[in-house]
């Protein structure tokens, strides 16, 4: 089965230009993301259209809340048909463990098709100092493998994490475990918001399973053939 490995972030306020956009990509090569704010404006009739376009839709809501209102909101989002969706390891066991029943659930008359489930672990966007500002004791690596483990022991599919701590997220938590990274930047792109960057080609290498590319193939003149261009130089990797 085909299995591209980048998933491209559709962050547009309208439903439209990211309609649009994909169109022009090719689901053979990517999967897409859709974030707080194209599903606030548009909600999951955008999800259900790019489905029947073909892709496989990472819906990224972060789910944070109680137990059983993250167990709710995993469920639909399930019964939309997307491929992966997530929620913050923040939110702790009994909140991951709800969410793992309710998305298996969901999926018990279709298995084959239920989405992954995975964990917000650090936001790329945080560097040391932001992450010593909200309280947060020992270093960002500490406290990624904390609650990557916890995300794991509590059944969860996988982590968001950065590229550079997926090499040791891999060693602890094994070659099953799928490791999202965003923050990914080919090498000729800027590093615009986010902190801690890896190319796509360094990010598999370290132990990725999947990369988040936005501006780098959404702006670019020509977004399939920036995609087909990051596709070549990551084929076999």
């Amino acid at each position: 089965m085909n299995n591209p490995k980048i998933i491209v972030a559709l962050d547009y306020a309208q439903a439209a230009p990211a309609l649009a956009l994909a169109q022009r990509l090719d689901p053979q090569l990517c999967r897409l993301k859709v974030g707080k704010e194209l599903f606030t404006v548009a909600g999951p009739h955008v999800v259900e259209q790019l489905v029947e376009l073909g892709f496989g839709v990472f819906l990224d809501l972060k789910f944070h809340d109680i137990p059983n209102t993250v167990a709710k909101a995993c469920e639909a989002a399930a019964r939309l048909g997307v491929w992966m969706l997530n929620v913050h390891a923040m939110g702790g066991r009994a909140m991951m463990q709800a969410a793992r029943a309710a998305v298996d659930m969901a999926s018990a008359d279709k298995p084959a098709q239920r989405p992954l489930l995975i964990a917000v672990t650090v936001l790329t966007s945080m560097d040391q100092p932001a992450l010593q500002e909200i309280g947060m004791a020992g270093s960002i690596e500490q406290t990624v493998q904390r609650l990557a483990g916890l995300a794991k022991d509590s059944g969860l599919d996988g982590v968001v994490c950065s590229a550079l701590e997926a090499s040791a997220l891999r060693n602890v938590l094994g070659a099953d475990f799928c490791l999202v990274t965003p923050g990914i930047r080919p090498a000729e792109s800027g590093t615009d918001d986010q902190s801690r960057v890896a190319t796509p080609a360094d990010a598999l290498r370290l132990g990725s399973s999947y990369l988040v590319i936005g501006r780098p193939i959404t702006q670019a003149a020509d977004p399939l053939q920036a995609l087909q261009r990051i596709s070549t130089d990551i084929q076999g990797l």
